[in-house]
């Protein structure tokens, strides 16, 4: 079975409301899609959004270096996986979530071609997982107004993005959101790197002095000061989750090593895809913590992917973040994961289970 075609275009999809936190707004998912077509038939499918603030990719860098990575794979034979996968991984440095989307269609491929779904390729696990969802940074009225509407989804996790304001008014909003969904609902705070160090203790024991029990506190110092983070940490009572600090496996060991954080956010997109996932997760599992499995403003495609992959780790996966399409006023994908409020289902059909994406422009081919 050889790889004969890979197909790239983008989508657009508009999201319900703007997706707001310490480091940008967006208003539309805007991705990458690629998908790689067999001499069989068989089509795979991947996806990455452009998130340069984050990750550093661009749409047209992706692009660029996939003009570099198609032509080395097409030719090559599907079940020569692990050759494809370093290849991918040792072309090009960074491009992570480029890396994700030709990693994820060929991970989709391989599962189509023995004919089961990806995460009992991965593994097995139970297909249905349950997330939590963004409130966006805002003025607390809305925030609050968000929170209730979410509440009344069907959802009782929710992720407030902190870090664009004062620390009192990062306090007030969370005091506010709980007095107003009540203690029954988890809250989990993102301050996207808004904080330093000293702001963050500030604020979280502020927090934890009004009797608000904090699930968890998402990077809340720059990805690179890892000693911020490791002061955070050891300050606070709530447990503290490093996302942005954590790319590569590189970054995990050092992490979890150092004692830096409590939990690492595993996002395929950070990552380069799940074959590097799987070994930050074994790196978790060896020193006895938890991760959480989260995306970036994506569609149904990689964020299937993602929870195809938390399925089937589900021993080191504690906590979800996959709520991409649920923020998306429409789907431009046909199959993969459904959602009903906060529950995810996987399908019971080969690979990412995805029959097709609608709405794909600035297309481009590159055949055998």
């Amino acid at each position: 079975m050889l790889i004969k075609r890979i197909t790239v275009g983008e989508i657009k999809v508009p999201l319900k409301v703007p997706f707001k936190t310490a480091v940008r707004t967006v208003t539309e998912v805007h991705d990458l899609v690629i998908t790689i077509e067999t001499d069989t038939g068989l089509v795979g499918y991947g996806e990455a959004p452009a998130t340069a603030v984050i990750t550093g990719d661009l749409m047209g860098s992706m692009r660029a270096a996939l003009d570099l990575l198609a032509p080395r794979l097409l030719g090559r034979k599907l079940m020569d996986f692990n050759a494809l996968l370093l290849m991918i991984q040792r072309s090009v440095i960074h491009h992570s979530s480029l890396k994700a989307a030709l990693e994820i269609a060929l991970y989709d491929l391989r599962a189509r071609a023995l004919g089961v779904p990806l995460y009992q390729l991965l593994g097995g696990g139970d297909p249905q997982l349950k997330t939590d969802i963004t409130i966006s940074v805002n003025d607390v009225d809305v925030m609050v107004k968000d929170a209730l509407r979410a509440v009344a989804e069907g959802f009782d996790c929710l992720k407030v993005k902190v870090g664009g304001h004062t620390w009192q008014d990062d306090v007030d909003s969370v005091l506010a959101i709980e007095r107003a969904v009540g203690p029954h609902v988890a809250l989990r705070l993102d301050a996207n790197q808004g904080w330093t160090a000293k702001h963050a203790v500030l604020v979280i024991q502020a927090i934890e002095k009004a009797g608000v029990a904090l699930e968890l506190v998402e990077q809340p110092v720059k990805a690179d000061d890892v000693a911020g983070l490791k002061f955070v940490t050891e300050h606070t009572l709530t447990p503290v989750l490093a996302d942005e600090a954590v790319f590569s496996t590189r970054d995990a060991l050092h992490i979890l090593t150092t004692g830096s954080a409590d939990i690492v956010n595993i996002k395929l997109m950070k990552t380069g895809g799940i074959s590097q996932a799987i070994e930050v997760a074994s790196l978790a599992r060896l020193h006895q913590r938890t991760c959480m499995v989260g995306c970036m403003l994506e569609s149904a495609i990689s964020v299937t992917a993602a929870a195809h992959f938390a399925v089937a780790f589900d021993d080191v996966v504690s906590y979800i973040d996959l709520d991409g399409p649920q923020l998306c006023a429409s789907s431009a994908v046909d199959g993969g994961m459904r959602m009903n409020g906060p529950w995810i289902t996987l399908p019971d059909a080969p690979g990412l289970g995805i029959t097709a994406v609608h709405g794909l422009t600035h297309m481009k081919v590159f055949d055998v």
